[in-house]
């Protein structure tokens, strides 16, 4: 196809630091199996819903899920055996949504990209028990976006994801219902969470066995659940909500005949302006909303989508209508807070690799204060990947509880396509990334590496957020209190318990 020079076709990451140098990268496989339809998860439908308040029912479940030929495998899942059910919120919206835990250890429930209250948040500190549920309610007020809930129970974050547990978030508002994009769900507008997974005997996951510091790698895709899918394209444009929901892995995504696509989102928002692509590469828990424009195939072709050279999706061309719909220029305009004065830097440096990753020399401790920032107050935070470029890698920083807007890179201009709110951002080595930062609610939230063995590792700290006119004590819950936990529910003495983030702590001698 003729290029056209507006598109862009790089990853813009450091190549030396791509996880393929990485000596314990697991390459992607194509699997021996025949294709199998794409598993589009369904709306989870309200319970209730009025015109000021929507009501969902959250149930985390144990099951199992036929996703290899043969034995089902054994997974974990929300309202469902194995990932979840998509969850639309409204914006402007009060939301109210019960939890529930029918799992046999305690979880917790992270919506990820949502401005909420710390005790919202789903950090480490706000465990539901088996067998319990409990009330969330909060105002949705943020920019449509594409967001997702995941289990976030420190040192087992990684494992309980692992199983299954993270489904996409939809937020909706007026502003993106406006503009000219594909929306009928499951037709045009379809998830995309990437996973990657090892299927041992009989098909079982085996998280201990796989372990590795670095983050947990398979080398078979699983896209929605789905190994080797293909969907079947009945309209010319269609809209991928993609989400990297690997424990480790980058994806770095292109299609076939160099297809050009368009990003329109982030994390957190639209973009302020639509960026063309053929090559798009996403770390761990980033997303990115593309078009596809499929006009210049006909029926009976087939497209592919690629992570480096294997095929992850096929995307089989039929009939469809004419659609010379455009996109307008600018689609996101982002009115962030001023910088407030005489406010301090936040210096953040991420360091290691393997059991040495830290934050700022230092190992999370969920007792501890890292650092402190006013509610209304907007801030710099720099953010430094301090692994030397011969043996270092990417790490995606993410800060829990709020959105921010990237400022620049070692002091450039942020790539096209992060004008938008992030949440999430990939931070090369020898990179200081400087970003903006403001909480609209209080509490104490996370900020990490979002390689999730780097986080359980912990290479993760945290924030308080005060309301000086309202200040709160918050009760922050000990690591011993969740470790026994643990221990009874899964009826072992707490010394002998085995979560991958425990290791990294033992080998370097330091107390959880």
């Amino acid at each position: 196809m003729a290029e056209d020079k507006n598109t862009i076709n790089d990853y813009f990451f450091y190549e030396p630091a791509f996880n393929t140098h990485d000596g314990g990268y697991v390459p992607l496989e194509e699997p021996n199996i025949p294709e199998q339809k794409l598993k589009i998860p369904e709306a989870l439908k309200p319970d209730k819903e009025t015109d000021t308040d929507m009501y969902y029912t959250v149930i985390a479940e144990a099951g199992e899920s036929q996703i290899m030929p043969g034995q089902k495998t054994k997974t974990w899942g929300y309202n469902q055996p194995l990932l979840g059910k998509t969850i639309i919120f409204k914006r402007g919206k009060n939301i109210h949504v019960t939890v529930k835990n029918e799992l046999s250890e305690l979880t917790t429930y992270h919506w990820h990209g949502l401005n909420v209250p710390g005790d919202i948040d789903g950090g480490c500190h706000t465990p539901v028990y088996p067998g319990e549920s409990k009330v969330l309610n909060f105002k949705c007020d943020q920019p449509a976006a594409t967001l997702w809930l995941h289990a976030h129970p420190c040192p087992s974050t990684a494992e309980q994801v692992w199983h299954g547990l993270a489904t996409a978030v939809v937020v909706k508002d007026e502003h993106e219902a406006s503009l000219p994009l594909p929306r009928n769900y499951g037709v045009d507008d379809i998830p995309l969470i990437l996973q990657d997974r090892k299927f041992h005997e009989d098909n079982q996951w085996d998280y201990h066995a796989d372990y590795d510091p670095d983050g947990v790698q398979g080398p078979t895709a699983m896209i929605n659940g789905t190994v080797n899918p293909y969907f079947d394209v009945t309209t010319q444009k269609v809209r991928f909500r993609i989400l990297d929901g690997s424990n480790r892995r980058e994806w770095r995504l292109h299609f076939s005949d160099d297809l050009s696509f368009t990003q329109i989102a982030g994390d957190g928002s639209l973009l302020e302006h639509p960026v063309k692509f053929t090559h798009l590469m996403l770390t761990c828990a980033e997303r990115a909303e593309i078009v596809v424009d499929f006009s210049n195939y006909k029926p009976g072709d087939e497209v592919t989508l690629y992570s480096d050279d294997v095929p992850i999706v096929h995307f089989r061309i039929h009939e469809f209508a004419k659609d010379d719909s455009t996109l307008p220029d600018t689609l996101f305009k982002l009115n962030a807070p001023e910088i407030t004065p005489d406010t301090p830097v936040h210096k953040i440096i991420m360091s290691g690799m393997d059991e040495e990753v830290a934050i700022n020399d230092k190992k999370f401790n969920m007792q501890r204060i890292d650092s402190k920032q006013t509610l209304g107050s907007c801030e710099i935070w720099e953010i430094t990947n301090s692994n030397d470029c011969d043996g270092g890698m990417i790490h995606p920083y993410h800060m829990h509880g709020c959105q921010f807007q990237v400022l620049s890179r070692n002091g450039k201009a942020p790539y096209p396509n992060e004008t938008g709110l992030k949440d999430t951002i990939a931070v090369d080595p020898n990179e200081t990334v400087k970003i903006k930062v403001w909480f609209d609610h209080t509490g104490v939230f996370m900020y990490h590496c979002h390689i999730i063995e780097h986080e359980d590792g912990g290479m993760m700290a945290q924030i308080e957020v005060q309301d000086p006119k309202k200040p709160q004590k918050f009760n922050l819950m000990d690591m011993d209190t969740l470790m026994n936990a643990f221990a009874k529910e899964r009826g072992v003495k707490p010394s002998e318990l085995n979560l991958g983030g425990m290791e990294c702590y033992d080998k370097m001698n330091m107390k959880m």
